[in-house]
């Protein structure tokens, strides 16, 4: 298999791994997280040292070693971005499994399971045109006043949803235009959505139109763009202005 096919693969697989642990029906809650975290990591990260021998992981639910940062390709995983959604048997969680070259998103996948839906970076679909209200997709729980101040600025509407992954792929599925982030993030939260979205030819960069970089000693990311390209010069220089204050 290709890197974008492994990735794949990986996470069709993980993501059906957690609807067997949910549907269960044995566990619940946040317990039904902890569960389904420490199941799906175990596969994927196994799966990968076994495939990818010479390749360097970094996991959310893994200690980090920091011997990757020496490695040219990390795969860079997170087996349930949404766990609270996960646990509450919401639809807007996500299985990331991304690639990072050089540290760069170079290939992965997310899944979304309840929807049935493995997005790809080696499998681009269309991506249906903006409606003529822009829509900018938000956490539920913790909306970014800099979202929220772009939603005004461009007299768009707001679609709050859960996990990372899930906001990220809702653009490349037409249900938003912008995923705007500034609450702070870590690699596995964006490396695989970044891939795919790249390869679906949206913009990808953080709040400041500077470069994500992947497979650093800091794994934190304080802030994420993803959005069309025909946007990303206007919702720029509104990021900036709101930042000015």
């Amino acid at each position: 298999m290709t890197d974008a096919e492994l990735a794949a693969h990986l996470a069709t697989v993980a993501g059906k791994l957690l609807l067997t642990v949910r549907e269960s029906g044995v566990i619940s809650g946040k317990a039904l997280g902890i569960a389904g975290d420490a199941t799906a990591n175990q596969f994927l990260c196994h799966a990968l040292r076994q495939q990818r021998p010479e390749d360097a992981v970094l996991s959310e639910e893994e200690n980090d070693d920091l011997s990757r940062l020496s490695a040219s390709r990390v795969w860079i995983v997170d087996p349930v971005d949404g766990t609270r959604e996960y646990g509450e048997a919401r639809p807007d969680w996500a299985v990331h499994v991304g690639l990072a070259i050089n540290g760069e998103a170079a290939a992965g996948a997310v899944a979304l399971p309840d929807a049935g839906v493995v997005l790809r970076s080696d499998r681009p679909v269309d991506v249906p045109p903006a409606p003529r209200q822009l829509r900018i997709v938000i956490s539920r729980t913790r909306p970014a006043e800099q979202a929220v101040g772009l939603a005004e600025a461009l007299c768009a509407e707001l679609v709050p949803m859960g996990s990372a992954g899930a906001k990220a792929m809702a653009v490349i599925r037409g249900e938003a235009d912008i995923y705007l982030h500034s609450g702070g993030q870590y690699e596995w939260d964006n490396c695989a959505p970044v891939a795919v979205a790249r390869a679906h030819g949206l913009h990808c960069s953080r709040i400041d139109g500077s470069a994500l970089a992947y497979n650093q000693a800091d794994t934190f990311m304080p802030d994420l763009l993803i959005c069309r390209k025909e946007h990303a010069d206007r919702v720029l220089v509104e990021i900036a202005r709101l930042s000015r204050g």
